[in-house]
């Protein structure tokens, strides 16, 4: 009897260590794993690709719609109903149910992370915690690429009485259309457990549309949850609008309770690569489908949010240790911006494409110059996306589509991968960027394999750049936003760098005679760089310009490909005479302007040799990010005299951030 009672009394220890154990798990999802005080300019919450990437454009969640990032609504509202009030936490309007009109929640509290986003409300006796989860883990592509963010909500009594608790979701059709007056279907579907809402245009136009200020109007948006007796899921028909619309009861409430819902699109097929329309990377061709991935998503979620928490930990961790936790911060807002700005595909061959949206600039797809910025936070955690962003120029070339010796801009308008739209091309800029990207990868991966397989283009790219590169001609290049220039100093590093680049790849591949030739071509050229572009106390924005001066972000790649081209002395020149010309929201790109752009600032902050030096530069982006009225996800190109956006918003190019980071990994 008395052994039979320890039994019992062990078995109920243990079932109860056991749930305290699964409470305290499930509640720590809606604790951040840091406090953040960063105010962001614009907050992600559902972050899938260029097109699905809703954000909230306002301090608090409830104060104004959510937005495309091009600034248009995409309807969600949320609400949550105590002993029978309702609150608003999220969006604007009134629910699609109880005639009530709802008070705003009182928001507590909101903070950025890598892969989530928090916020914290108050609803009377109620404490209401939201966290927006796009799993977007570049060590698993599959789960990377599938289109599901995840909402999880959790309330908790704050005044140790019980109440009835109510949570609803209201989404509009927007999310599946680019204008208005699209005529659109919506339906209520029931399949193997799971309750689906889903919408999308009538006309279902796949592939028509390309071009920057453009949203999807073919595939379904989603709203997708377990099928529960105590969840409401329906389609909403009202005088304005229609929405699809979900309701989860709570019910009485002691200490805490907790949900989620699933927010998806499937786009039908992604992106047309060369006239071929290509099946986003997760549907492997079409053996997944979306069902198929909302089941998977919704199995697998507490182990997708320990992993989640597991990467924000460890990615603030080490960004701070490498620049200070402001850097931290600045990071943790541009990941998401950065990875949703690509669309994950193969081509028929299998190949990775990892195609960029150029966001609100002129909506081009492949560009080089946004994947070299960008660059850094793929060289970090997955080298084989950067493959997957280099492989549609390198193929544009070698398929003789594209005849022109030097690499191409882009290869179309998003999402019509077809060859360059692009007006004008940047001949010494892209290939410079290609021969460093590549050669990152290969130090990167500890050979160049990557490189034989592209090795005759890679050939005459660099010949190009011996011919054109040391003192360029008047032609387009990424930094031109005041006017084209030749003679241009910073333009004439990459190019120099990039033969460098080659010479260090043809030394990894065995061929120690290119090696050594172009390494001799490297040095003499950045020899008589330092004479041409000597000004004094630093170094001329162009070679004919005295009085002049730029920064010299490409600088960054001669100490990280370990090619040590150029003296050591010509950055720390560089480094002290920036630190002259700061502004208060920071450093301008050169002094014809008083705008920058950030990307760059942080690459000229890693040519610093302590600290202190970095964190002077990093202080004012920060400032920017944290004060700038221009509410937007975060923009690249702003006034460093009063914070304001000049141009461009929610491109990858804030990857860049990143090369702190890359510096100290690699080192």
């Amino acid at each position: 009897m008395k052994a039979n009672m320890r039994s019992n009394t062990y078995l109920l220890v243990v079932f109860l260590m056991s749930l305290l154990a699964s409470c305290r798990q499930a509640s720590s999802y809606f604790d951040a794993v840091r406090a953040t005080s960063l105010r962001a300019p614009a907050y992600p919450l559902v972050t899938i690709d260029p097109y699905t990437s809703a954000w909230s454009f306002a301090d608090r969640l409830n104060e104004d719609h959510i937005r495309h990032w091009t600034g248009k609504e995409f309807p969600l509202s949320g609400f949550v109903w105590v002993d029978d009030k309702p609150y608003r936490f999220m969006g604007l309007g009134a629910p699609s149910v109880d005639a009530d009109v709802p008070v705003a929640a009182v928001q507590e509290s909101a903070g950025v992370l890598p892969t989530q986003t928090y916020y914290t409300f108050v609803c009377g006796p109620v404490r209401l915690k939201i966290v927006f989860t796009a799993p977007l883990l570049m060590d698993d592509l599959q789960r990377m690429s599938t289109p599901v963010n995840y909402l999880s909500y959790q309330v908790e009594s704050l005044d140790q009485g019980t109440h009835h608790i109510r949570i609803g979701l209201t989404a509009g059709l927007g999310w599946a259309r680019n204008t208005g007056e699209q005529e659109m279907d919506i339906y209520k579907e029931l399949k193997n457990g799971f309750t689906y809402l889903k919408t999308g245009t009538k006309a279902q136009p796949v592939l028509e549309k390309k071009g920057d200020d453009v949203r999807i109007d073919w595939g379904y948006f989603y709203l997708a949850a377990a099928s529960d007796p105590y969840v409401t899921m329906e389609t909403k028909i009202g005088s304005n609008d229609a929405a699809l619309f979900y309701q989860h009861d709570l019910g009485p409430v002691a200490t805490f309770a907790r949900g989620r819902v699933m927010i998806g699109y499937d786009d039908l097929y992604a992106i047309q690569y060369f006239q071929d329309n290509r099946m986003a990377y997760w549907k492997q061709n079409g053996q997944v489908t979306i069902y198929d991935a909302f089941e998977r998503a919704w199995t697998d979620y507490d182990s997708v949010m320990q992993r989640c928490r597991a990467f924000d930990e460890q990615m603030m961790k080490e960004a701070e240790a490498a620049g200070g936790s402001h850097y931290a911060e600045l990071c943790a807002l541009a990941y998401r911006q950065a990875v949703a700005a690509h669309k994950l595909v193969t081509d028929k061959e299998g190949n990775l494409l990892f195609l960029s949206k150029e966001n609100f600039s002129n909506g081009s797809i492949g560009t080089v110059d946004i994947t070299y910025p960008s660059a850094p936070l793929f060289l970090l955690y997955n080298p084989d996306l950067l493959k997957g962003m280099l492989t549609p120029i390198f193929y544009f070339s070698e398929s003789g589509k594209w005849n022109k010796p030097f690499a191409a801009h882009d290869v179309g308008t998003y999402p019509l991968a077809n060859g360059q739209t692009y007006g004008g091309d940047m001949p010494v800029e892209e290939c410079g960027n290609m021969l460093i990207l590549t050669t990152a990868i290969a130090l990167r991966e500890g050979c160049a394999d990557y490189a034989k397989a592209h090795w005759e283009v890679l050939t005459t790219w660099a010949k190009y750049l011996v011919k054109e590169g040391l003192d360029p001609e008047n032609q387009l290049c990424t930094d031109d936003f005041a006017g084209h220039f030749a003679h241009n100093a910073n333009l004439s590093i990459k190019a120099i760098l990039g033969i460098a680049g080659y010479g260090k790849l043809a030394e990894m591949t065995g061929d120690a005679k290119t090696a050594a030739s172009y390494r001799k071509i490297a040095e003499e050229m950045a020899r008589k760089w330092v004479g041409m572009a000597d000004d004094g106390d630093h170094y001329r924005l162009t070679f004919d310009q005295p009085g002049t001066w730029s920064q010299k972000y490409n600088l960054v790649w001669d100490e990280l490909l370990g090619l040590h081209i150029f003296p050591r002395e010509v950055a720390q020149t560089e480094v002290g005479y920036y630190l002259t010309r700061q502004q208060t929201y920071g450093l301008p790109l050169d002094s014809r302007k008083t705008y920058t752009k950030s990307d760059w600032i942080v690459w000229t902050a890693c040519l610093a040799t302590d600290s202190t030096r970095f964190g002077a530069f990093i202080a004012p982006l920060y400032r920017y990010a944290n004060e700038t009225t221009t509410r937007m996800p975060l923009s690249d190109w702003h006034e460093t005299t009063d914070g304001k956006s000049v141009g461009f918003r929610a491109r990858s190019v804030v990857g860049g951030y990143f090369m702190k980071m890359l510096k100290e990994r690699l080192q």
